[in-house]
């Protein structure tokens, strides 16, 4: 299947590692100019030419803290300046897991919550901003937010919060944009295989088998087969997908969503 994304120009934040990282790999290879952007300069670089000797393709880093206005403004104005424009932004910045950990709302730290929301929410509608004025004047682009699945069960209080603010982010920005050929999709990834997929599971082969009993598939999903998905998302045959939630994480048993 042809994408029709040769030529394209994408900025993915939190880019140098993990979802990130495979998402930028997978657009490169299909011919996409990729800014990445993350805060750590030395991982965003070695990244950056890693990612081009894989796929041969255009990658560009930019470090930038989507907690920073001015940092996100001079990701946008880099991207453009480089690549003539840009067409496709895919926000993934984030911190793994969430603020605090499985515990309840009583052991929850606001102070930890609201840098959470800061990045993850507030940091993809900075982007955003940044990015949809270049959208709206060529009359086309993809916006793809990275949210997760905690939005749709409770246990860790942090990530439902920031991932359910991801997807009414989403739907308000596909409602606004729409009229101007701009699609915006929310992707729900759940446990997925990444370079610290090891440290959230842990060394107990007991918590790894109590995760893929709650997979359809049987599996914990990789970095990879986001990507794809959310590939095609970024590419123009996508067209009649927008405003809409996507789960991404081999299917959860039990629940119907409807």
């Amino acid at each position: 299947m042809d994408l029709q994304l040769d030529g394209r120009r994408a900025i993915v934040t939190g880019g140098s590692r993990g979802i990130g990282r495979a998402i930028a790999r997978s657009l490169a290879a299909e011919g996409v100019k990729v800014a990445i952007a993350a805060r750590d300069v030395d991982t965003l670089e070695v990244a950056a030419k890693q990612l081009e000797a894989e796929t041969g393709g255009t990658v560009l880093p930019v470090v930038a803290d989507t907690r920073d206005g001015a940092a996100v403004a001079r990701l946008a104005e880099r991207t453009v300046a480089e690549f003539g424009g840009v067409d496709i932004l895919v926000n993934n910045a984030a911190q793994p897991g969430g603020a605090g950990g499985p515990g309840g709302f009583p052991e929850l730290d606001t102070v930890d919550l609201a840098d959470d929301i800061d990045v993850k929410v507030i940091g993809y509608l900075r982007t955003a901003q940044a990015v949809a004025p270049h959208l709206v004047r060529a009359g086309w682009g993809r916006i793809i937010n990275i949210g997760g699945l905690a939005a749709r069960s409770t246990g860790r209080v942090a990530a439902s919060i920031r991932n359910a603010s991801v997807t009414a982010l989403t739907k308000n920005l596909a409602d606004e944009l729409g009229p101007h050929g701009i699609n915006v999709v929310a992707v729900h990834p759940g446990p997925t295989v990444t370079e610290r997929f090891a440290d959230l599971v842990g060394n107990e082969p007991g918590r790894l088998d109590a995760i893929t009993a709650t997979l359809t598939i049987g599996r914990v999903i990789t970095a990879e087969e986001v990507a794809t998905l959310v590939t095609f998302l970024a590419s123009p045959l996508s067209v009649s997908i927008t405003g809409e939630t996507i789960a991404c994480g081999g299917g959860s048993r039990g629940p119907i969503y409807y």
